[in-house]
Order: C-alpha cells, then sequence, then structure tokens
C-alpha cells in the first residue's frame, strides 16, 4: 500500500469513528424519550393488505393502545404496517431508518424519524429501548435482529425480555431445525429454544408483552 493511500486510510477511519459517536449521542438522546416501547420487525417486501400486513398492523395499534411506542426500521411492508398501526391509532411510531444502496425510504407512518449510516448504531437503539422484540416474518434482516436478540439474552449481555415469533407456519421449519441439529449436537441448550415465544395473532402477541410487564411491574400509560 502507497504511502498517501495509508495516510487517506488513517484519516478516513479517525473521521469515521466521530460519525460513529454522533449517531450514538443522537440516538441516546432522542431514544430515551420514547419508553416503554416496543421493536417490530419483518418483510420490507410483504405488501399491504396481506395476512402478516394486518397482524403486523394490529399488534402496532394494540400497542399503542396499551401505551407502547412503537419502534420499526422505518420503511416499507411489515415496518409500515407496525407503524401504521400505532399511528392511526394517535400512539407514538419510531422509524430507525438505514441508509441502503437502494435508497430506503420512511413511511409515512412516523411521528418521529431518525437516520442510521452504521447498522451496528441502530441496533444498538432496538435493543436498548425496547421492552420486547415482535418478530414478524422476514428476510435475511428480520432473521438477524433475532438472533441478535436472542444472542444477547443467553449471554447475558442484556435482561432477558419477550422475544415473539408471530406465525408458527412460518416459523416452524426453523424451530424444528434448532431442535433437531442446534440443540441435538449440543451446540445450544435446550433450554436456550424457551428464549422465544410463539404467537399467531395479534392478540397472543400483545399478551406476551403485557404478562411480562405485569410480572416485572412495567408501567404503563394507555388503556387496561
Amino acid at each position: 500500500m502507497k504511502k498517501k493511500q495509508i495516510e487517506d486510510f488513517t484519516t478516513e477511519d479517525n473521521w469515521r469513528m466521530f460519525r460513529i459517536m454522533a449517531e450514538f449521542v443522537e440516538g441516546f438522546e432522542e431514544m430515551s424519550k420514547v419508553t416503554p416501547a416496543v421493536s417490530i420487525f419483518g418483510a420490507a417486501r410483504e405488501k399491504a393488505g396481506n395476512k402478516y400486513y394486518k397482524i403486523a398492523e394490529q399488534i402496532g395499534a394494540k400497542l399503542a393502545k396499551k401505551g407502547f411506542s412503537v419502534i420499526t426500521g422505518g420503511g416499507p411492508g411489515i415496518m409500515e404496517a407496525g407503524s401504521k398501526g400505532a399511528f392511526e391509532a394517535k400512539g407514538r411510531s419510531v422509524g430507525l431508518n438505514i441508509e441502503l444502496p437502494h435508497e430506503q425510504k420512511p413511511n409515512p407512518y412516523l411521528t418521529q424519524t431518525m437516520q442510521f449510516r452504521y447498522f451496528f448504531a441502530r441496533k444498538v437503539m432496538f435493543v436498548k429501548y425496547a421492552t420486547a422484540f415482535i418478530i414478524m416474518p422476514g428476510g435475511f434482516g428480520t432473521i438477524d435482529e433475532l438472533f441478535e436478540s436472542i444472542t444477547l439474552i443467553q449471554t447475558k449481555k442484556i435482561n432477558e425480555f419477550p422475544v415473539v415469533l408471530v406465525g408458527r407456519e412460518y416459523w416452524q421449519g426453523l424451530l424444528d431445525w434448532l431442535k433437531k441439529e442446534m440443540a441435538g449436537c449440543g451446540y445450544i441448550e435446550r433450554s436456550d429454544l424457551d428464549l422465544f415465544l410463539l404467537a399467531d395473532t395479534a392478540e397472543e402477541a400483545v399478551a406476551h408483552v403485557l404478562k411480562y410487564c405485569r410480572v416485572n411491574k412495567i408501567k404503563l400509560s394507555g388503556k387496561k
């Protein structure tokens, strides 16, 4: 590597550090105002009106009515559905948008939005300020958030909170594989499979979250 290339690389990394710090500082300042909150994840490609879009919309509305802020990735699909449910229920709908090669535009149902360049800074905000995760059917990004949260809970880097998988028919194949292969080979404990919960309806998903709040005496400002 030439000397100029090395200098450019070093200078660029130094400035990148400040940009990363700025994302964390702004995130901590803004997100500290939204608790209690629930993060909803799912496919950006889910179409409006489809089954899981409708369920995510119902979940967003039910959570908002109970006094939760709803946090999503701020984009289309399931993210839009969760945001829409909260927005139309007169709740707080927070979008943590991310810069992507194919630009992700914030959906129109956000009462608060933040823009992130770095996935890891954005992930911290999803976890740090969430009372629970609702994981709808989705792709690589959704699976990433699922296993990120489970790993943090398993290794006790964060306190255990509800991680609710919605849609048994979608998740069952993965759950069977985890039980047979991962737990069967001894790579995880069978008790680790209890780190997430299952639901098929919006009512079931929200009930898991409310039960956790009652047990842990988390106060909510919404309707009973």
